[in-house]
């Protein structure tokens, strides 16, 4: 593996995009915002923690995140968008808040200061993000605003954005859309693989919310300060951080695309292709930064479970299991009538109609569970549910974590990855600690 000097990274000008992440700019003292005299030339800093740590204290300066978990996921995501070629997954990030004035717009205008190619954009169209997708400059990074205007209580919904969303967070992801080639009407496939970031009030779909690092804002409280942002002010800061984070990834490239994490045990599936990108990041960078990496993804996967809202179908398989108590089979006249019992469940009111036994078992049919009939004491044979009929159901859709499950990697101090004694692991697939090590050494040499 080759690992670029500073030497050469310093011979690239201005960042630019992720496929040519570029350095360097003009530098400037990160402690004020004077202007720097236009003949200093800029010296790229190799320390990754270093230079997160930076940017981290560059966000909190004017944000006011929820928590430091998601100080630490936008400064990993920010750096993660300088390095897209090495990523099979992108994930994306969304600062949402119950109310207005609640600083996710200052949250995406800070962070969108530290991604290349940053292409801020409120209430867009999906043809716009399309053609902005082949921007002779180089695949930009979408900061998306206002996204409720999209999919909000009063809105009509978006689905060509939210299938760009989609398949874009995955290297190879597109769809086909119809142009005239010499006069004929042909099938291009169009790759949407980029970083998008986005905020607004509300919620975004749930398969849009499934692929980001959702940051739940809030309005400020009286004791909670931050420094007033001005543009004008500040955007040469933001963009020297920008343009570091640019050499430092240039200098790591090959290292990053090599790289396989350990993960926590409950960073599975999707949530695996989320924070993969973020953890290399934080293993790359040393320090401090895999364990709050880890601990940040940690928050953020158990907050979703709580956040995000269960389908009617799961509400109803949790609701039964409740109903049926200890039974072993229960009348479709009873399981109604202790469904519609609970005054805060859904069932009195579907669509202005109580739930009855046809809903009933037009709900339970998608998940193979269907009445019949049954042999009850007193010798009747109503229709009803039987227990073991949603034995599969319950066990696949309602199952609790596992008891005890705790991440199954901490990082030492050196930022190295702890790997379990697997003789299955081959041995040349590199851990990031690793890799990150052997390119400190070639940067010192």
């Amino acid at each position: 593996m080759r690992v670029v000097t500073i030497e050469e990274a310093g011979e690239r000008s201005h960042a630019s995009g992720p496929e040519d992440a570029k350095a360097v700019g003009p530098a400037i003292d990160l402690s004020d915002d004077l202007q720097v005299p236009p003949d200093t030339t800029l010296q790229v800093v190799p320390d990754g923690d270093d230079l997160l740590d930076r940017a981290l204290a560059f966000v909190n300066r004017f944000v006011s995140l929820p928590s430091d978990h998601a100080g630490y996921a936008v400064v990993l995501w920010a750096a993660h968008t300088h390095l897209m070629d090495s990523w099979d997954t992108t994930p994306r990030l969304a600062f949402l808040s119950a109310e207005p004035e609640s600083g996710k717009t200052r949250a995406m205008e800070i962070t969108s200061m530290l991604a290349p190619l940053a292409l801020e954009a409120a209430n867009a169209t999906t043809p716009s993000l399309i053609r902005a997708l082949d921007d002779p400059a180089g695949r930009p990074t979408f900061f998306i605003d206002e996204i409720d205007t999209k999919y909000g209580p009063k809105a009509k919904g978006d689905e060509e954005l939210r299938c760009m969303v989609n398949a874009g967070h995955r290297k190879g992801g597109g769809f086909l859309r119809c142009e005239k080639v010499d006069e004929h009407w042909v099938p291009v496939r169009k790759d949407c693989y980029a970083a998008v970031a986005m905020a607004g009030i509300g919620d975004v779909p749930h398969t849009i919310l499934t692929r980001s690092v959702v940051v739940r804002m809030r309005k400020r409280a009286p004791t909670e300060k931050v420094e007033p942002y001005r543009q004008r002010d500040h955007k040469n800061l933001g963009h020297a951080l920008r343009d570091k984070l640019a050499a430092w990834a240039h200098c790591v490239r090959e290292a990053a695309a090599e790289c396989r994490p350990n993960l926590p045990i409950e960073i599975v599936d999707r949530k695996a292709d989320v924070w993969e990108p973020l953890i290399v990041v934080a293993d790359l960078a040393g320090g401090s930064w895999p364990a709050k990496a880890r601990e940040a993804a940690l928050h953020f996967v158990a907050a979703s479970k709580t956040a995000t809202p269960s389908s009617l179908g799961i509400r109803l398989l949790r609701d039964i299991q409740a109903c049926f108590g200890q039974d072993q089979k229960v009348r479709t006249k009873d399981l109604l009538e202790r469904l519609l019992a609970d005054q805060e469940a859904p069932w009195g009111d579907l669509r202005g109609k109580k739930l009855n036994d046809r809903k009933l078992a037009e709900l339970l049919r998608p998940y193979g569970i269907g009445s019949e009939g049954l042999r009850m004491a007193d010798g009747s044979t109503p229709k009803g549910y039987k227990r073991q009929a949603f034995h599969d159901a319950w066990h696949r859709y309602l199952t609790p974590p596992q008891a005890g499950a705790t991440g199954a990697t901490s990082a030492t101090a050196n930022g190295k990855s702890q790997i379990p004694n697997d003789p299955s692991v081959a041995d040349e697939t590199p851990c990031c600690g690793d890799v990150a090590e052997a390119a400190s050494e070639n940067l010192e040499n």
